[in-house]
């Protein structure tokens, strides 16, 4: 094997192009052997594998910078600096992250998960040398739709402007997660079909040179390619077709499912777990959704670049037509599109992975908010039991959308009580309306839920107690419930539960009346406490003589944790919680 020889690119320069060849179906294998046994990103990074070969063959990296856009199709790149023992022995399978990251070697130069950043940064370190009079290339790869992302336009027109060497590499593969869209791969389609020759030309109508790979898969036309770019002294584009998800059959013919998947069986690509059939939230409400768009020609679903979040497959999107948007990998213009819905009669649902929703802070704010438009946002994976990454996690989008005026953030606690608040957000014209949907696993209840949320700002005493109050928001109500039966069962205190629904305000009479029998206020939320709801409650009490104690999660870059232990880390078990519960109150009466 050249694989276990490959110990860094210089060992990749003294190849042939024969054995490159061999190289490269030797990596693919190593990928799909791991990503079959472990999931991760399957079709970026087999349709990748030719193309990373030929940058670490041509260029000098570390010295030469690459920089990959969102980095997951970075895998090839991480066996080819030093890490292939983490893709080649299942034991060592999770001492790499899925994204690049300096920690992990000196050939990757930032961490990043989310999408249309290559560009910019690669301005940035251009700058730099620039200013330091060094001459190394630096290089930026684009692709997986990520050009639909307004900071990818705003890098390119930069790096224009610069006259300096920087090249993009623009990987083809004529798909984002699901299918492109957007002006832009119109363009893009016109340039494969006349091979790089048609004169309307998105990237040089910007100012940068360009030059076209009609088989991006092809090692040797990418070295030359390469090379005819490799220290340029002004920008240049080098757009390359590439095939998405090469060299496995399901993964070429499924492209949008095998983007990222979970273990699979590598003879068929079928998942080797049905998760048990059990319900999620995306397909309830996709099915929910196209139920209203079928009833409602104003009801419009959007999607940015993840119709899936929202349960909108292939069959529909098709049902639905013209009443589902996919606006590409564009955050920051779904949500002043679904603002201009609103604004003139529609009925818009954004449907967003909380991680993501970071992206467009200041349209929540000015475009929506502001205005007071009643669209509507879902937003899904928001806490700690979804993605695990440092680029990934959901837990900080209570501090950003609670706290915007305007807004009204709604946290339900189960299915029935989702689909409640998401019926009323679309009926209701009065306020702009986010659902932290209470993920990832789907908990069902017999209670009865309310069908009009417009009286702001009102708690639920779901069991009347005294002492203490246990005030547990969405998807930490099934903790505040096991709290409370163990805290009887322990201390014969029956303690008051509340479902706040609301994460944007305080129920200051709810709050007021909790001061004639109780001592203390438990606050739960699965978020980070900075900024959080549970803040609020405190500030309601500073100055009196409730004693409130704050749960939830501290504010940091967790990366690939386990999530019992993050969750025992941050003091987040019944058991724990209890415990402090009795301290706190042996302390008062002492």
């Amino acid at each position: 094997m050249y694989l276990e020889n490959i110990n860094s690119p210089e060992d990749v320069k003294r190849l042939s192009f024969e054995n490159l060849n061999i190289l490269a179906d030797e990596i693919r294998h190593a990928l799909l052997t791991k990503l079959s046994a472990h999931g991760g990103h399957i079709g970026p990074n087999l349709g990748m594998v030719e193309a990373t070969i030929a940058l670490h063959y041509v260029f000098n990296s570390p010295v030469d910078k690459i920089v990959y856009d969102v980095s997951h199709q970075s895998y090839t790149h991480k066996m080819l600096t030093g890490r292939k023992d983490a893709f080649l022995h299942a034991e060592e399978y999770d001492d790499v992250s899925g994204y690049t990251n300096p920690q992990e070697s000196k050939h990757d130069f930032f961490t990043i998960g989310h999408t249309s950043t290559s560009v910019s940064l690669a301005c940035g370190l251009a700058k730099a040398r620039d200013l330091k009079g060094d001459h190394e290339n630096i290089i930026a790869v684009i692709g997986d739709g990520s050009l639909s992302g307004g900071e990818a336009y705003e890098g390119l027109s930069n790096a224009a402007e610069t006259g300096t060497n920087l090249i993009v590499v623009v990987n083809d593969n004529e798909m984002s997660i699901a299918e492109n869209h957007g002006g832009l791969y119109q363009n893009l389609k016109t340039l494969r079909n006349t091979d790089g020759q048609a004169p309307c030309n998105f990237f040089k109508s910007l100012g940068l040179d360009y030059i076209y790979v009609k088989d991006g898969n092809d090692i040797t036309a990418l070295i030359h390619a390469f090379t005819q770019v490799k220290d340029a002294s002004h920008p240049v584009v080098v757009h390359i077709h590439t095939l998405k998800g090469k060299g496995y059959t399901p993964a070429e013919t499924y492209k949008e499912k095998f983007h990222w998947g979970m273990p699979f069986k590598l003879e068929t690509g079928e998942p080797l777990s049905n998760g048990g059939n059990t319900e999620d939230y995306g397909n309830l409400t996709g099915k929910f959704l196209l139920e209203q768009i079928q009833k409602d020609p104003t009801v419009v679903a959007i999607s940015s670049g993840t119709p899936a979040v929202i349960g909108f497959n292939p069959e529909r999107r098709q049902q639905a037509g013209k009443q589902f948007v996919d606006v590409g990998i564009a955050e920051e213009h779904a949500v002043a599109l679904a603002s201009g819905i609103a604004a003139n009669g529609g009925k818009p649902v954004y449907g967003v992975y909380s991680t993501f929703i970071q992206r467009c802070y200041d349209q929540l704010s000015q475009d929506l908010c502001i205005n007071r438009n009643p669209a509507v946002i879902s937003v899904f994976l928001g806490g700690s039991a979804g993605m695990n990454d440092e680029t990934h996690l959901g837990f900080f989008d209570i501090p950003l959308i609670s706290n915007i005026p305007n807004m009204v953030y709604l946290a339900p606690t189960c299915k029935e009580e989702y689909f409640a608040m998401l019926e009323w957000g679309i009926k209701q014209t009065t306020y702009p309306v986010a659902i932290r949907v209470p993920g990832p696993v789907v908990i069902e209840s017999e209670e009865t839920f309310d069908t009009d949320y417009s009286e702001l700002n009102r708690y639920k005493i779901t069991r009347q107690g005294e002492r203490v109050a246990v005030i547990a928001l969405g998807n930490f109500y099934p903790l505040g419930e096991s709290v409370c039966q163990k805290l009887q069962k322990e201390t014969g205190i029956q303690a008051t539960l509340i479902n706040p629904r609301y994460i944007t305000g305080v129920d200051k009479q709810m709050l007021e009346d909790l001061k004639a029998n109780h001592q203390l206020v438990i606050t739960l939320e699965d978020g980070v406490l900075d900024g959080g709801f549970g803040e609020k409650i405190a500030r309601y009490y500073g100055d009196s003589e409730m004693k409130v104690k704050n749960y939830g999660l501290k504010k940091e870059f967790a990366d690939r944790f386990v999530l019992e232990e993050l969750l025992k880390e941050n003091h987040l078990t019944d058991t724990q919680i209890t415990n402090e519960i009795r301290e706190i109150l042996d302390k008062k009466q002492d």
